[in-house]
């Protein structure tokens, strides 16, 4: 059985998530997606929702085997523990395959990296971006400086500890 690994923030899920991890899961047998921990998310602006919600989001997705949770600290401990023979990243993600084989290397991993195929819109005003859908909602709804309303759950210790649940 091959063992594949999708990993990702997949904050406000969205087309493009589903198309990543349907494409994902033609690489193997079973696909295990990893959502990361807002901790973990240094590139883009922090998710919206709390990191349980996001992982109940994509384990619900029939292209996906089972759906984890990040380690707070170590992007490598669900990685470790799973032992993919695949990892799969989105088209778009800014990881490096080649800097990502080393680290898998490193830690003694034995997999290949792959990067799945893009997705273009199918209609006018489809949206394949987290980002997007934030900015229409601001442009649609009010509060283009993004700072009404309260920050996720995933930030306060013991909400964090609720989302092992």
């Amino acid at each position: 059985m091959t063992r594949v690994v999708a990993q990702g923030t997949f904050d406000l899920l969205h087309p493009g998530h589903v198309h990543y991890l349907e494409d994902a899961a033609t690489y193997g047998d079973e696909l295990h997606a990893i959502v990361a921990r807002r901790t973990n998310v240094t590139h883009k602006p922090e998710p919206i929702l709390c990191a349980r919600q996001r992982r109940d989001m994509v384990a619900a997705l029939d292209a996906v085997d089972e759906a984890h949770l990040g380690d707070p600290e170590d992007v490598f401990v669900p990685i470790e523990r799973l032992d993919p023979d695949v990892i799969v990243l989105g088209y778009d993600q800014h990881h490096d395959e080649a800097g990502i084989a080393e680290a898998l290397a490193a830690r003694d991993i034995d997999c290949r990296v792959e990067r799945a195929s893009g997705r273009e819109p199918r209609y006018e005003a489809e949206l394949l971006s987290s980002g997007d859908i934030v900015d229409r909602v601001l442009r649609r709804r009010g509060g283009s400086d993004g700072t009404e309303g309260s920050h996720g759950a995933d930030d306060a210790g013991s909400r964090e500890a609720s989302e092992h649940r």
